[in-house]
């Protein structure tokens, strides 16, 4: 359920994707102008870098529009990205003030540290030993064949802080798959978006889990429903506030202390794409790699 291409053209509130032709109709039977040619004002300025402010009308019509688009295809990523900012509502207002109730938290809030291949060096943290949680995470994208650059920026949530915080669970969303030993697949996917509603409560969790589902076959729906969604909702309910959590200084630390400290136990079985085996291999192959080029270079 995750990144997308984008789309042009058609400059439907200034939305930077281009509107399905059936939302297109929709709209202009309401009476508003979304002619190629057309505009619609908007006087509010941005209040950050990339910020699209949208009145209420908008903000539903985007909400409604992007629900129905992501469960259509939910590799639509920049659907799945604006439903949670227009669904968000008070939630983020609630994760800010937990964030601000932690020391951690409030670290994160004041840092803002941001999550990629610009931030993380991946080869560097390919050099901590076994066991700890900075090459739990290199072994993790290894295995899942993902990086940590798919992330959709926030558009469309007004407070910049807020924003940062949406951003923020957007971002670390992997470290919740890796600390939960969860792959990327659509059973997994969604076992994690319970568990995310249980901890956090954004409302596109909640959605994401009460209509992801539809889309599996009645064996693997029947599994999720029985041994997952149990196991998310008691252990997402009963762990500390993943949004809490300042990833990026516990590189070093023990993967199953930190387990142990924020209240996680590993979930059922889950059906993964590599042998675990190949990819502390891959990440092993890139620590090597890494000490060649080091060597090189004194």
């Amino acid at each position: 359920m995750q990144h997308l291409s984008r789309l042009s053209n058609i400059k439907l509130l200034r939305y930077p994707f281009k509107i399905p032709s059936q939302l297109v109709c929709a709209t202009r039977h309401s009476g508003i102008a979304v002619s190629p040619g057309s505009k619609r004002e908007i006087t509010t300025k941005p209040a950050y870098e990339g910020h699209i402010p949208l009145n209420w009308f908008e903000s539903t019509f985007l909400a409604a529009g992007s629900a129905v688009m992501a469960l259509a295809d939910p590799r639509r990523g920049d659907m799945i990205a604006a439903l949670g900012e227009t669904t968000a509502g008070p939630s983020l207002s609630r994760l800010r003030d937990i964030m601000l109730e932690d020391p951690e938290g409030r670290g994160i809030l004041k840092d803002r540290p941001r999550v990629n291949s610009q931030t993380v060096d991946m080869d560097e943290l390919a050099q901590y030993p076994e066991g700890t949680f900075g090459r739990a995470y290199v072994t993790w994208l290894e295995r899942c064949g993902v990086t940590p650059d798919t992330r959709e920026p926030v558009h469309y949530i007004d407070d910049p802080e807020l924003a940062y915080v949406m951003q923020r669970y957007r971002e670390c969303h992997d470290f919740y798959h890796c600390i939960c030993n969860l792959p990327v697949n659509v059973e997994s996917e969604l076992a994690l978006k319970h568990f995310e509603f249980a901890n956090l409560g954004l409302p596109m969790t909640a959605i994401s889990a009460i209509f992801g589902p539809l889309r599996l076959t009645h064996r693997k729906r029947e599994r999720l429903y029985s041994e997952f969604v149990p196991w998310a909702l008691k252990c997402g309910g009963t762990a500390k506030s993943l949004i809490t959590v300042y990833w990026e200084r516990r590189w070093d630390q023990n993967v199953e202390d930190i387990k142990r400290e924020l209240g996680i136990w590993d979930p059922p079985e889950a059906r993964w794409s590599k042998p675990l085996s190949e990819a502390k291999a891959a990440a092993t192959k890139r620590q090597q790699k890494s000490v060649v080029s080091a060597q090189g270079q004194n």
